[in-house]
């Protein structure tokens, strides 16, 4: 049986992490919900869908 050495050799991936997060502010967002699922509209919100459309370049550039 091989055991990773003690001590900073553990791998972060980044991507993984966020989207981890996302899960889970996802979850959260369902279980504080009235209605049986979360509305398209809701789950853009948790995700701040909105809020990167607006950061994005405008068309034509």
């Amino acid at each position: 049986m091989r055991v990773a050495p003690v001590g900073g050799t553990a791998v972060q991936d980044h991507v993984a992490l966020a989207e981890i997060e996302l899960c889970g502010d996802l979850i959260i967002a369902a279980s504080a919900a009235d209605e049986d699922r979360l509305s398209m509209e809701s789950i853009d919100e948790v995700l701040k869908v909105a809020e990167e459309r607006t950061h994005e370049v405008e068309p034509g550039r």
